[in-house]
C-alpha cells in the first residue's frame, strides 16, 4: 500500500534590493515517489532557470525584485506508507560501493566524521557490521540528544550538537551521519515532508548505504513512519537548503508548510 499526499510550502520574502536566489522546492524525481501533479507559482513573475545539481536535486535560479516576493508550491505525490527496514543487512566494503555513494563517506561542513571514530566504535561494539551498526547509532542519538523543534535558527555541526545535547531535526541528522561515516558507512541528509509531523514544518532525516541500497533512519521518531516526500539529498544541510540567497537584500518573513493525506492507493 501507498499513500497519496498533498504537500504545500509557501514562502514570503521582503526584498530590500534585487537579489539572486537559488531555490530547492520541487519534490525529488526518483523511484522513492511518484509525482502526480505539481504547481509552482511565483509573484511577481520573473524569469526562472531550472537545473539539476550534482546530487540529482531540482534547483530553480532567479533574481527576486524589490518588494514583497511570494512563492507558492504544491504537489500531489504517491509515497510508501511504511519505511523499509533490514536488520542484518551487510556492510558494503569501500571497493564495492557505487561511485555516487563515495562522496557520502567524507567529512563535510556540518558532519565532521573524522572526529567521531572512537565514539562510533564504542556505540557499535558487538553489532553486526552494516544496518545493525546504523540502528545502534540512530538509537543512541535519539536517546542522548533531545529533539527540540525551533531550538536552532541556523545549521549546527555534529560536534556542536554532541556538546549541546539538543537540536532540531537536521542537527540530529548531522550527528547520525557523522557517526556513520566515521565507521566507513556512507550517509546522507534528506530534507522533505513528513505526514503527521508535529509541529508541521519541513523535516530532515538521514539515509545510510548498507546491504547494497539506501535505508532511512530518523532519530527524531521512536517509530520510523512512512508518508515522506523527499525534496533533496546532500552531504549535509549546506547542500539541501530550500533557498540560498546571494546578498543581504532578502528577508524570509513567513513560511507555511502543509501535508494532507488524500487516501491510500495500490500504486
Amino acid at each position: 500500500m501507498a499513500m497519496k499526499l498533498l504537500v504545500n510550502c509557501n514562502l514570503c520574502f521582503q526584498i530590500d534590493d534585487a537579489v539572486a536566489l537559488i531555490l530547492m522546492l520541487r519534490p525529488f524525481r526518483g523511484i522513492q515517489q511518484w509525482i502526480i501533479r505539481e504547481t509552482y507559482i511565483i509573484k511577481p513573475g520573473v524569469a526562472v532557470t531550472e537545473s539539476t545539481d550534482s546530487y540529482g536535486n531540482s534547483c530553480q535560479r532567479l533574481v527576486a525584485p524589490q518588494g514583497v516576493f511570494l512563492i507558492y508550491t504544491s504537489a500531489e505525490v504517491i509515497v510508501a506508507n511504511s519505511i523499509d527496514t533490514a536488520p542484518g543487512a551487510y556492510f558494503v566494503e569501500i571497493q564495492n560501493l557505487p561511485n555516487d555513494a563515495l562522496p557520502y563517506l567524507l567529512p563535510s561542513r556540518y558532519c565532521e566524521s573524522d572526529r567521531f571514530g572512537e565514539l562510533a566504535g564504542e556505540l557499535t561494539a558487538g553489532a553486526q557490521p552494516g544496518y545493525d551498526q546504523v540502528s545502534r547509532i540512530a538509537d543512541w542519538v535519539r536517546q542522548n540528544v533531545q529533539y527540540l523543534p525551533g531550538s536552532s535558527d541556523f545549521p549546527l555541526s555534529a560536534t556542536e550538537i554532541h556538546q549541546r545535547g539538543y537540536g532540531v531535526c537536521r542537527d540530529l541528522a548531522h550527528l547520525g551521519i557523522a557517526l556513520c561515516r566515521s565507521i566507513s558507512i556512507p550517509a546522507r541528509i534528506v530534507v522533505g515532508y513528513l505526514h503527521n509531523l508535529q509541529p508541521m514544518d519541513l523535516h530532515a532525516w538521514f539515509e545510510a548505504y548498507v546491504g547494497g541500497r539506501w535505508y532511512a533512519f530518523d532519530s527524531t521518531q521512536h517509530t520510523l513512519f512512512g508518508g515522506r516526500v523527499i525534496i533533496a539529498f546532500g552531504r549535509d544541510a549546506a547542500d539541501v537548503s530550500v533557498f540560498h540567497q546571494f546578498g543581504s537584500g532578502a528577508i524570509l518573513t513567513s513560511m507555511a508548510v502543509r501535508v494532507e493525506n488524500l487516501g491510500n492507493t495500490m500504486n
